[in-house]
């Protein structure tokens, strides 16, 4: 960067020099911005606060949901609703309508890796507009050791929002893998990566204020002590948390076992209930707070979590149903991928199912799909697009043996487009009748040589036909006129030598004509 601090040693005058270009460049800058907020381009952000619009119903947020997300029915259902109850409180709280007793809803998300838990979430923030931000929780540790702090994820939200504090403090914070934060057992000093972590996160998804800046931004700081040279000491910006949505996910591993246990206490000296859950799926999505506070998570953390979403397992059925219906199919990108190359792909029913199938055993849920996409075609996108095959269509056959119907699709193409030349040459052939009124014949053997010379020479066939025999009806019809023959054959040795082969047959119809050309009339 022109304005970063020297690497290496640098003097006390060279800094001092430094840091008072860059001060230079920052007052600019804010010179800058504060004209176009005189010209009214500052308007946004002052109106941020009561521009909020949501009045989504749940049945409408699940509409768009089954667009892009197959399954999960139950999941959609409960996110819908709360998403609906969180933003419709937001919305009445920018108007001045605030809730005293309102809970904000956060959520928990259970659920097998691929089940489209980032999907929905995705999806959701999509939908309403609001700032996005997704991270995983094994990058964050307690505040003041080695690794990411919590409060960064609202400082993205704020840049995510360009800069507009108010549009910020509505948006979404997503934390993936929360379930590596789980309080590890027989832990030996401070779990910084585990406790730590929740109690960084149980201030920001209740309500709290964190500055704009990180405390340990060097940049941020220098700015700020730019803008007190300025216009001298001012509030730090900072943002409010209370109406930020915080969802979190994992796969929670072994969390079955710890409901299991529970589920067969309760039942001791009785036989089991109709209706146990014998599943692992099933037996989840009957864990209480108890199973998750026996996993390791805080009680105060857990508590901050009252909506909690159950995504069960994909099945074959559902893969299929998710390539075939869901508008984020995977088989839209191979399309756009292949028809940037001007190829043009047909996924039949059968080469679908048997791409689900395949992911299915991948045990990875919709990520298996990719998976499998990419181990079929990736012979196909590295092929296809150096030949002159324009379409082709994905079966089962294709799906089980890509290698194999690859080739003979490369075969089935190679064979057209000679017959295709074929048909040029013998186009050559009858313009040149038609033109002339003299009759060239190609062997078989001679079109194949003009195909492999106009392939070595990267030439259009019709331009060598042309190139090869540009002399021939000048001196075709000299033979015309001494012999009267009107029809030539053009074998592999006139190809390779056509002007030698067109010396001959005038020299040879300048003889007596007892003495015949062994090219004579076919």
């Amino acid at each position: 960067m022109k304005n970063a601090i020297p690497d290496g040693p640098v003097t006390p005058e060279e800094f001092r020099r430094h840091l008072a270009e860059l001060m230079q460049q920052h007052l600019a800058s804010e010179r800058s911005a504060r004209s176009r907020t005189d010209a009214g381009e500052g308007a946004t952000a002052e109106e941020g606060e009561s521009s909020f619009e949501f009045s989504r119903t749940p049945k409408e947020v699940k509409a768009y949901l089954d667009r892009f997300v197959i399954k999960q029915e139950e999941a959609k259902k409960v996110l819908s609703v709360a998403l609906c109850d969180h933003y419709h409180h937001v919305r009445l709280a920018l108007a001045g309508n605030s809730q005293p007793n309102y809970a904000k809803q956060n959520i928990l998300l259970v659920g097998p890796t691929g089940v489209g838990k980032t999907y929905l979430v995705r999806s959701l923030a999509d939908l309403i507009g609001v700032p996005f931000v997704k991270a995983d929780a094994t990058k964050f540790s307690e505040t003041g050791y080695v690794g990411g702090d919590v409060e960064d994820l609202v400082r993205e939200l704020l840049r995510r929002a360009n800069g507009d504090v108010k549009r910020a403090q509505y948006g979404i914070i997503y934390i993936d893998e929360i379930d590596k934060i789980a309080a590890a057992p027989n832990v030996q000093g401070r779990d910084v990566s585990g406790r730590g972590v929740q109690t960084n996160l149980l201030k920001l998804m209740e309500e709290t204020d964190v500055s704009a800046r990180s405390p340990n931004d060097i940049a941020g700081q220098l700015q700020a002590l730019m803008e007190f040279t300025q216009r001298g000491r001012k509030p730090p910006e900072v943002i409010n948390t209370k109406h930020i949505l915080f969802i979190v996910s994992g796969a929670f591993t072994g969390l079955e076992n710890i409901v299991r246990r529970r589920l067969r206490e309760a039942t001791i000296g009785f036989a089991a209930r109709p209706g146990t859950p014998t599943h692992d799926h099933e037996i989840v999505a009957r864990a209480s707070t108890r199973d998750f506070i026996e996993y390791g998570f805080e009680p105060e953390f857990i508590g901050r979590l009252p909506v909690r979403v159950y995504c069960h397992p994909l099945s074959t059925d559902d893969l299929f149903n998710i390539l075939k219906s869901s508008e984020g199919s995977i088989i839209r990108q191979y399309e756009q991928t292949f028809a940037a190359y001007g190829i043009e792909v047909l996924f039949a029913d059968d080469g679908l199912q048997r791409i689900a199938e395949l992911a299915a055993e991948e045990q990875t849920g919709a990520r298996g799909l990719m998976t499998v996409c990419e181990r079929v075609f990736r012979d196909f996108k590295f092929e296809l697009p150096s030949t002159h095959v324009k379409r082709f269509v994905v079966t089962r056959e294709i799906v089980d043996n890509p290698r194999a119907a690859l080739e003979r699709l490369l075969a089935e193409n190679e064979a057209e487009e000679r017959a295709i030349l074929r048909g040029i040459v013998h186009e050559f052939a009858d313009r040149f009748q038609k033109e002339h009124g003299l009759k060239l014949v190609f062997t078989t053997a001679a079109i194949d040589k003009l195909i492999e010379l106009a392939a070595k020479s990267h030439q259009p066939l019709r331009n060598l036909c042309a190139e090869r025999f540009k002399d021939y009806q000048f001196g075709l019809k000299l033979v015309y006129q001494n012999t009267g023959r009107s029809e030539f054959t053009i074998d592999v040795d006139t190809v390779e030598h056509p002007d030698k082969a067109l010396n001959d047959w005038v020299v040879t119809s300048y003889r007596p004509t007892s003495q015949t050309n062994p090219k004579s009339e076919g």
